[in-house]
């Protein structure tokens, strides 16, 4: 590899076994077996190598994403984006971190600018459907503000059924805001719908449950259910 290449390699290496604690240059560079000329030769500083090291771990994330197939609902996907972004998020802390953390006045790097296109073309979609409810450039605003705020207190909670709850909730209100009132009032009946074949099941029997569990659950379920009647 070329001395740029052994560079990102070290420096995106340390950065995913971090934790989500800082890296230092000089760790990064001892990794590397390069010096201090040798980085600023082909990244300019720091902020530059980090920039360069967010791009090269994201590049798996975009490509993903730009390569998903459309499940044909705009909106499925928009819910998919969301939940792939948290997830990604929480995957890779210390990369998150890079992009999203150290917020700088009318600046980002350009992996976070491509997601963020990414996102306006698929609310594009929803638009033409005609069920988005505000103009696309607020929209996408609203969803990206939401979504970073969600991963990053994600990144920050310790159990995972916490921050996945909470992602839901806050996916959920921001739809709220975002959709045509026909589309939400279709998902409430689609989720009572749900609620109720679960209700029509043994849960008593379930594995793994407590009665008390049992008895929560069906209360959930029930007040779900009656979603369909909202």
């Amino acid at each position: 590899m070329s001395a740029r290449e052994r560079i990102l390699e070290a420096a995106a290496r340390l950065l995913a076994e971090s934790g989500g604690e800082p890296v230092s240059t000089r760790a990064i560079l001892t990794e590397a077996g390069v010096g201090a000329p040798t980085l600023y030769h082909h990244f300019g500083d720091k902020e530059g190598l980090f920039e360069a090291v967010v791009r090269y771990g994201f590049e798996e994330y975009l490509a993903r994403k730009r390569e998903l197939p459309s499940s044909g609902d705009p909106v499925e996907d928009l819910r998919r984006g969301w939940d792939a972004h948290v997830e990604f998020g929480c995957a890779h802390p210390a990369f998150y971190a890079l992009m999203y953390g150290r917020a700088r006045p009318g600046r980002q790097p350009s992996a976070a600018t491509e997601a963020t296109a990414l996102l306006v073309g698929l609310l594009e979609r929803v638009a033409r459907a005609g069920l988005l409810r505000v103009e696309v450039e607020w929209a996408a605003r609203m969803i990206e503000s939401a979504v970073v705020g969600v991963t990053l207190r994600a990144i920050a909670e310790a159990d995972e059924r916490v921050w996945r709850r909470v992602s839901e909730l806050v996916r959920q209100a921001v739809f709220d805001q975002v959709l045509v009132a026909e589309r939400r009032s279709a998902e409430v009946s689609a989720s009572a719908e749900a609620a109720e074949r679960l209700l029509a099941l043994p849960l008593g029997e379930a594995e793994g449950f407590s009665a008390a569990e049992v008895a929560l659950l069906r209360e959930w379920l029930s007040r779900l259910a009656g979603g369909a009647g909202r």
